[in-house]
């Protein structure tokens, strides 16, 4: 039952919802990528990842200083098949597919260190 609860309660949230959609049409994405799909801060993404990493659907491997995430071999068949009926027809899902499109044309290095330059731009100076 545990592993019931933990399942549901990691897809109780739209933007963990979101990414595993995603992961459903791209075997992984590195953190920036999704940071730049969902369009919220790198620390709220991490945060994200943890629970669905802690409810055993997602794996994490590390290339240098990128993580990236992916669908856990262990992902269960009929949450997929539940999700993937249920967010089929969803203006956000399609909005994320185009805009994930334009994301995977970046570079990957490129795309993080513009990330970090907004981070840089927005922290408040002392």
């Amino acid at each position: 039952m545990q592993t019931a609860l933990d399942t549901t309660k990691a897809l109780a949230d739209g933007n963990r919802m979101r990414v595993i959609v995603t992961l459903f049409e791209h075997e992984e994405l590195c953190v920036c990528q999704i940071t730049e799909l969902l369009r919220i801060s790198m620390a709220t993404v991490s945060r994200h990842m943890s629970i669905l990493h802690k409810a055993r659907l997602v794996q994490s491997r590390k290339d240098g200083r990128w993580v990236y995430y992916r669908l856990a071999e262990t992902f269960p068949a009929l949450v997929c098949d539940w999700l993937k009926a249920a967010v089929k027809d969803s203006a956000e899902i399609k909005a994320d597919r185009l805009k994930l499109a334009e994301i995977l044309l970046c570079d990957t290095a490129d795309l993080c260190q513009r990330q970090k330059q907004k981070k840089r731009n927005m922290t408040p100076t002392i």
